[in-house]
């Protein structure tokens, strides 16, 4: 099975995306397809790992240029470290951007609660 290959159809269809989210991502240096004489792309498993990896890395907020680099760090290092070191150092930005933004949220609910019965208490007078 450490042999199977996959078709970009296959994985547009696996990860519900276009054929063009995937040569995009081909074209920016995420993943790197075989090609067969004929041109076609054939995908290993690692590169639909790596895949697999882009769009957790983007459901948690992170950019491709991030995505890229933790992708990258474990070609680099086998042992993982790097890539979990430099993913902790994102990771920790994203949790304090995410808290920013929960503050944020947070102010503008309460705000949003005081003109509502603001608004109630003129309707009522």
């Amino acid at each position: 099975m450490g042999d199977r290959t996959y078709t970009i159809s296959e994985l547009a269809a696996e990860f519900n995306v276009t054929p063009r989210t995937i040569r995009y991502y081909e074209e920016i240096g995420l993943l790197q397809p075989r090609r067969t004489e004929s041109g076609r792309r054939l995908f290993s498993g690692r590169e639909k790992t790596r895949l697999r990896l882009v769009f957790r890395g983007k459901k948690y907020g992170f950019q491709l240029e991030e995505i890229k680099e933790m992708i990258q760090l474990f070609d680099k290092d086998p042992s993982g470290k790097q890539q979990l070191l430099k993913t902790i150092e994102y990771g920790n930005n994203k949790i304090e951007e995410v808290s920013k933004r929960i503050a944020e949220l947070e102010t503008v609910k309460r705000e949003m609660e005081a003109l509502v019965e603001e608004f109630r208490r003129k309707l009522a007078e």
